[in-house]
Order: structure tokens, then C-alpha cells, then sequence
């Protein structure tokens, strides 16, 4: 479906924009699922100063959602109404090491902010080598893997509110929670300071091989997949409840539950997101029926069924 193109009108509302602005353009293309229809608007700011002057002047009853790189995400099949932000790593992919600190801006994908730090012998970042995201993505769900999470590391937060004001979070002000936080979820988040460890690079390579052997050998990361689909509910393993469901290599449609790792969802070529989104629902269901304990998405869903 198409949306009404109202780019023109925001263009000549916006004279001194610099980033791009696209009327119904398709999102799947821009998602690893690889599925999904278009964006009514998407936006590409050309840094933090032009994603401020949108937000300022674009009126208050169009909805905002932001995408990064599309690793954790399922846009569905009807498109997105309104406007889909999307930062680039050429205004928002910067990455500085210095001392013990990395500042990256939030379309840096989290494997590039581990080798930077690496490169620099700083250590205690070396589980982001093993998330297939960006930093926006890694602050909103505090993602983690492999013993470390953001809150472990991060210093502080800059974004930008949805009226266009510039703020900064400390650690303690994001409120992280498991895969979440605590702050407003209409702030974009355009950079992080982060701190670690000054350690002998040796041992920091050491810790990135383990993290990436344990990736290749325990997950579909050649599949198009969305990463892990459910949060760990307290005490209990996600992939283990899939299992014992009998899930594993159950599919709808083109959307099948990985024989590998039962917590991921993969495209197995021709699914819809009404597929995979039908699928997890439905791995949610059995999964209540057999064990009584409710799985949650982790994979953010956004968009017109």
C-alpha cells in the first residue's frame, strides 16, 4: 500500500533541511528479516544539529519511530504511517577511543565501537563484538550478550526530545532495566560515552574470538533472522521453553523457528511479516500452554498489519 506523500509540504515547512526525505519508500530492504512494507515518510537527517530542526518543526501529530540497522526489528506488511528516522553512519558513525573512553555515535554498529576499543586496549566492551546492532539499538534495550551488558559500561547518553531540545543521560538517569530503560521512548538517541578497562590487547582479542566462536557455533547468523526474538523470563531460558514446547523447526508460512537456536525466528526466503509475526505469537501461545510462563518479544514490531 502507499501512504499520502506529504513530503513536499514538510520540505517547504523545513527550508534550511539537509537530510533526505523519501515519500513511501520500502523498508524491507533495510531490515535483516527482510520482509515489510513502506514508510509513509523516511527521513535521513545529516547529523544531530539537522534531526533537532526536524523534530522542532514536524508537527506534533505525526508519529516518529526510529530504526538503526533493522537487526532486532519486524516492519509489517501494511508500512508505517507517519515518519520512520533513520540515522546514518555518515552523520551518526562516528567512533573516537581515547584514554579509557569510546564515544560513538549511534548508527555505529556495536561490532565496529568492540573493535575501536580493542584497537585502543580498552577492554570490558568486548560483548558488543557479539551484537548484531547499532549503538541507538544497544542504548534503548541495554543489549547484552555474553556476560556484559550497556549498563556495565556506559557513561552517558546524548539524544535529542521529540520538540528538537539536545539532552544528555548519565548512567543512572537511563534507568536500565533488562533489555530496556527508563527513559522517555520518544528521545533519539544520537551518541554514547563509554568506559572501560585499559587491558593488554592480547587478552581483549582473546575474549572478541570467544564471543564470536560462540556466535557462529550456537546461532543462525547466515539466516535472515531478527537476532533472539523473546526476553529471558526470570530463571528460565527462552530457547529451552521454545524446545520443550516442541517448537523447534516449526514454521507458518515462509517463517520458521530456528533448528539451531529455538529463540530465533528465521526468513527461509518467501515470508511475509505477517508470517514471522504469526509464528512468534504462536510460540508464544504453546509455550504459556505447556510451561504456563508468558515469553515477551524482544524483536521490536512496528507498523499497519
Amino acid at each position: 500500500m502507499n501512504f499520502p506523500d506529504i513530503s513536499a509540504d514538510l520540505k517547504a515547512a523545513m527550508p534550511q533541511l539537509r537530510g533526505r526525505v523519501l515519500a513511501n519508500e520500502l523498508l524491507g530492504p533495510l531490515t535483516w528479516f527482510r520482509v515489510g512494507g513502506p514508510a509513509q515518510i523516511l527521513f535521513t537527517p545529516a547529523d544531530e544539529d539537522d534531526l533537532a530542526y526536524f523534530l522542532k518543526h514536524l508537527p506534533t501529530d505525526i508519529p516518529v519511530y526510529v530504526i538503526g540497522v533493522g537487526s532486532n526489528l519486524i516492519v509489517r506488511d501494511g508500512g508505517v504511517e507517519g515518519v520512520v528516522i533513520r540515522l546514518s553512519p555518515r552523520g551518526f558513525g562516528s567512533v573516537v577511543a581515547e584514554g579509557d573512553t569510546v564515544r560513538a555515535g549511534t548508527a555505529a554498529l556495536d561490532k565496529r565501537v568492540a573493535e575501536a576499543a580493542a584497537a585502543a586496549n580498552i577492554g570490558g566492551l568486548e560483548f558488543y563484538f557479539g551484537i548484531p546492532g547499532s549503538i541507538g539499538g544497544a542504548l534503548r534495550m541495554n543489549a547484552g550478550a555474553n556476560g556484559g551488558e550497556t549498563k556495565d559500561v556506559l557513561v552517558e547518553a546524548r539524544g535529542v526530545t521529540r520538540n528538537g531540545d539536545k539532552v544528555t543521560f548519565s548512567n543512572a538517569e537511563m534507568k536500565f532495566v533488562y533489555r530496556s530503560h527508563g527513559v522517555d521512548p520518544s528521545i533519539i538517541f544520537t551518541s554514547a560515552l563509554y568506559r572501560g578497562v585499559v587491558t593488554e590487547t592480547e587478552k581483549i582479542r582473546a575474549r572478541m574470538n570467544e564471543v564470536q566462536q560462540h556466535r557462529e557455533t550456537a546461532q543462525p547468523i547466515r539466516e535472515k533472522t531478527g537476532g533472539s526474538t523473546f526476553k529471558n523470563p526470570p530463571g528460565h531460558s527462552s530457547w529451552k521453553l521454545i524446545d520443550a514446547a516442541g517448537l523447534r523447526g516449526f514454521r507458518v508460512g515462509g517463517a520458521q523457528v530456528s533448528e539451531m537456536h529455538c529463540n530465533f525466528l528465521i526468513n527461509t526466503g518467501d515470508a511475509t511479516a505477517h508470517d514471522i509475526e504469526t509464528l512468534g505469537e504462536t510460540v508464544r501461545e504453546r509455550v504459556k500452554a505447556q510451561s504456563g510462563i508468558e515469553l515477551h518479544w524482544e524483536i521490536k514490531r512496528i507498523g499497519v498489519p
